[in-house]
């Protein structure tokens, strides 16, 4: 006869995560406990899941049902080792870069509305902007002109954004001061936005690349300790050649690519609901297929995006319940199981254990 952990499983198995890349939910089964004359099955997922958490509860208790079985449900973000990890960052468990090869396809409002919705999912999250020559995560979370206060001797204090903790160039600088500096000053500046700030407690630490693949960007990608990257392109034909040199350039140091994101990829007329694939479509799904990279959205091109950002309430601020919102985080709960997949990999399979209180 099957044991008590042993059917558990069995019935978990048939049960596919939401948004979560091929597991189940026996993948997160931890232990079965008795608690206060009752049996609890306690899952735990490796990937904030606080929007959808009731709910997945509920069916969770209804497949275990059968075997009198209560759930208790939570999530912890594990810590992935990067392929530099010797350089770790305090207080962070994992830095993601979110790159695209090319300017103009939307990368930093992609990667500012990720945070935002990994922070809505439950995480604590960084954000640092690494476009030194053109920083403009300070506008689109609305903390421009705010300076960073001190936290120790030459050690910044993160600057409060909507519920993340972020810092950019654009905190130092005017708006109309240029950063007239050289590649070495540029990534030595970065250097000190990153380990110079007292991050505490950072789930995900996601940094808004510059666009290209030049040397900036390689040095970068080399001497920070990147868990996985997320790449942003366009269905146009131009945006994916460049977003494939972005993908090979992390592929050279050894960071994994965790999911491949379309921006505009279709156009919803706001007067009459047309809907036109303005630049190309398929493109990114055809990218994921090349390089084996899951296509974690599709975003469209759509007025709101570009103006509540632009104003420095991005959708998930502004409109946290939209269509687009939405979108995005089931992007960030799919990144977050992308990673936990990372750090289960050559892991040994969960103990279960059945104990009384």
């Amino acid at each position: 006869m099957a044991s008590l952990h042993d059917s558990a499983l069995a019935l978990l198995a048939q049960v596919p995560l939401q948004d979560g890349q091929g597991f189940s939910a026996a993948d997160g089964l931890v232990a079965i406990q008795t608690q206060g004359g009752h049996q609890i099955a306690q899952i735990q997922l490796g990937y904030p899941i606080d929007g959808i958490a009731d709910g997945l509860a509920q069916q969770l208790t209804q497949v275990l049902a059968p075997l009198g079985l209560q759930v208790e449900l939570g999530w912890l973000a594990p810590s992935v080792a990067a392929a530099n990890s010797q350089n770790a960052v305090p207080g962070v468990r994992n830095i993601v870069a979110v790159a695209s090869g090319k300017g103009v396809v939307g990368k930093s409002t992609t990667a500012v509305n990720i945070a935002l919705a990994l922070a809505a999912e439950g995480a604590r999250v960084g954000f640092l902007d690494a476009d030194i020559y053109g920083p403009s995560g300070a506008h689109m979370l609305g903390v421009t002109g705010v300076r960073p206060q001190a936290h120790a001797a030459n050690i910044m204090q993160p600057i409060p954004a909507y519920g993340i903790h972020m810092i950019s160039m654009g905190n130092l600088i005017t708006d109309d001061t240029p950063v007239v500096w050289r590649g070495p000053m540029v990534s030595g500046a970065l250097q000190q936005l990153l380990r110079n700030t007292h991050w505490e407690d950072i789930d995900y630490l996601i940094i808004d690349m510059p666009p290209g693949t030049g040397d900036i960007q390689l040095t970068l990608a080399q001497t920070i300790p990147v868990s996985g990257a997320l790449i942003v392109t366009t269905p146009q034909d131009i945006a994916l050649l460049d977003a494939k040199k972005g993908i090979e350039m992390f592929r050279k140091v050894n960071i994994p690519v965790l999911g491949i994101v379309e921006n505009m990829s279709l156009h919803i007329c706001s007067n009459c609901g047309h809907q036109e694939a303005i630049f190309g479509s398929d493109g990114g799904a055809q990218l994921a297929g090349q390089y084996a990279a899951p296509l974690l959205g599709q975003l469209p091109l759509q007025m709101d995006i570009r103006a509540q950002t632009d104003a420095g309430r991005p959708p998930l601020v502004a409109d946290p319940n939209s269509a687009v919102s939405r979108i995005y985080r089931s992007i960030a709960r799919q990144l977050g199981a992308r990673l936990w997949a990372q750090a289960q990999q050559g892991a040994s399979a969960p103990t279960i254990v059945i104990t009384n209180d």
